[in-house]
């Protein structure tokens, strides 16, 4: 119990320490634009990223339900969480791009850099799931056929 008390006052502690540093480093335009721009993650997060999760997580689910589908869909629901991974990794350096800010921090094509990694993470999980499926295929067609046979 006093442990977990300890620990609750560091991160107090912590979190008023970064409060601190925040109204020292803003000004107050700045600290009264921060309400309206969290406002706005976080309508952006209830109205469009959590029902796109969902409604893709759905999808997901009532396509693996089919026949065979269930051995192939570790493949698809691993790419499509790198993919929002990254993505939401990669979504405050595209924001931040040709907004003047400092050239030595942004100096590359984040657009461009975020499309290909994309790309590279969908075909690696298109060919995985490609691999996966063959292989069942495979494996099913054997079984068969030692079925036959009486054995």
């Amino acid at each position: 119990m006093k442990t977990r008390a300890a620990l609750a006052a560091v991160g107090v502690g912590f979190g008023l320490w970064g409060v601190w540093l925040m109204f020292q480093s803003l000004q107050l335009p700045q600290l009264i634009r921060l309400p309206l721009w969290l406002g706005g993650v976080v309508i952006a997060d209830d109205f469009f990223l959590v029902p796109t999760t969902v409604a893709i997580g759905w999808l997901v689910t009532r396509w693996s339900i089919g026949p065979g589908h269930h051995r192939t869909v570790g493949a698809v629901r691993t790419t499509l969480l790198y993919v929002g991974i990254t993505t939401l990794i990669a979504i405050p350096l595209l924001l931040r791009q040709g907004k003047g800010a400092n050239p030595t921090v942004l100096p590359r094509d984040y657009l461009r850099d975020w499309l290909l990694l994309e790309a590279t993470i969908i075909v690696s999980g298109t060919v995985i799931f490609l691999l996966q499926r063959s292989r069942l295929t495979f494996r099913r067609s054997r079984a068969s056929s030692g079925d036959i046979g009486g054995r």
